[in-house]
């Protein structure tokens, strides 16, 4: 995870660009692999841990209907965070994760393991959907921030 991260500093630093996060099932983690490099407040502006749906809607801004419609874990719910910590943060990226990382909370519909990435970049909006077969919540959490690093990287190419 390290190297990765270090991967998106440097990007990120090189071309000016600062970066937020709205997590949920990671915890702050992906804020906190970032922020571990020195100097990361060159590229990083603002992590929000919005775990519960009351903080998902009170924070950034996700409506009612939307959690009850979709469920916290959805594409719809995904896109609402990553959308409303764009207009939040007003930074060049902004990135969120809303998933089920266990080891219990699944369902036959959403089973641990569960994990939305958005990314937003500009204009460019890119949803993921993430199956995590490990029923281990600290695998599914880190495999979820290595696979949003290399999201950033991807989009920032």
């Amino acid at each position: 995870m390290k190297i990765i991260s270090q991967k998106v500093y440097k990007l990120l630093s090189k071309k000016k660009l600062k970066i937020s996060f709205a997590e949920s099932c990671t915890g702050g983690l992906l804020a906190s692999t970032i922020t571990s490099i020195g100097g990361s407040s060159k590229i990083f502006s603002l992590g929000l841990v919005t775990y519960s749906n009351k903080s998902k809607m009170d924070i950034l801004k996700v409506p009612r209907k939307i959690i009850m419609k979709y469920g916290a874990v959805s594409y719809e719910t995904c896109l609402s965070m990553v959308k409303n910590l764009n207009i939040l943060s007003k930074t060049n990226i902004s990135v969120s994760i809303t998933g089920i990382a266990g080891p219990k909370g699944g369902t036959n519909d959403k089973p641990v393991g569960l994990v939305y990435i958005g990314i937003k970049k500009g204009k460019k909006i890119l949803i993921k959907k993430y199956h995590f077969k490990s029923k281990s919540r600290n695998f599914i959490q880190k495999a979820t921030v290595i696979k949003a690093l290399n999201l950033i990287l991807s989009i920032c190419k």
